[in-house]
């Protein structure tokens, strides 16, 4: 039985300085493309499988559609949640800090997962957007781990890395969750088609029930 939330619209969802429209009122997740020389592109099924997902499990209307924005074009404030992974460096100029900084603080949400490489400049450079914030850990009894799914032990740990315990580390914004990061866990692989990478079927299950929860929590938060 799919969970039943009152929402409206996307666009009534995010009250905010920026409109956030989304194509034909449906919700819909953009890739964020970054400089580098980071695969930022890697896994286009990941969006897709995790938007048919939650439209199975909730009333909410979704694109399930892979698509990308550039930082610097007007398009990023078309789209209330943000995803960016990748297993390389990361590069963001001034003025696309100053661009991800408006998004975000305008209402936007931006979900950054480790896919195994990116941890160091991604933490460089989300500190060059947001100089006076720390990412944070997040804990377990936090809201967004039990909103529709209960995830007790919050991120699951879909992919092994470094065999580190997984972790999620927020930026807040005015007591809002604004940017989630995912660290030793990278449960975008989890939505990936299941021939990608092999995950055993309970590890794409929470991987997605995870993504589902956040994107929930993004969008009524």
């Amino acid at each position: 039985m799919k969970r039943v939330f009152v929402f409206l619209s996307v666009s009534l969802i995010m009250i905010t300085q920026a409109s956030f429209a989304q194509n034909e009122g449906a919700f819909q997740i953009a890739r964020l493309k970054y400089g580098g020389g980071g695969d930022w592109y890697n896994g286009q099924s990941e969006e897709p499988n995790l938007l048919n997902f939650v439209a199975q499990n909730t009333n909410i209307k979704v694109k399930a559609d892979y698509t990308w924005v550039d930082i610097n074009s007007d398009a990023i404030f078309s789209y209330p949640f943000l995803f960016m992974t990748g297993h390389g460096n990361i590069v963001f100029t001034k003025e696309e800090c100053d661009r991800l900084r408006k998004y975000l603080e305008a209402g936007g949400f931006l979900y950054a997962d480790d896919d195994y490489g990116m941890n160091k400049s991604f933490r460089r450079e989300v500190k060059k957007v947001f100089p006076d914030k720390d990412l944070v850990q997040i804990p377990f009894d936090y809201g967004m781990y039990h909103d529709l799914f209960d995830l007790p032990q919050g991120v699951p740990k879909t992919m092994e890395h470094n065999g580190k315990p997984p972790q999620g580390f927020g930026i807040f914004i005015n007591g809002r969750l604004a940017v989630f990061y995912s660290y030793e866990s990278n449960p975008s692989d989890g939505w990936d088609d299941e021939e990608v990478h092999g995950v055993p079927e309970n590890k794409r299950q929470e991987a997605l029930k995870f993504g589902a929860d956040m994107v929930v929590w993004a969008l009524s938060n």
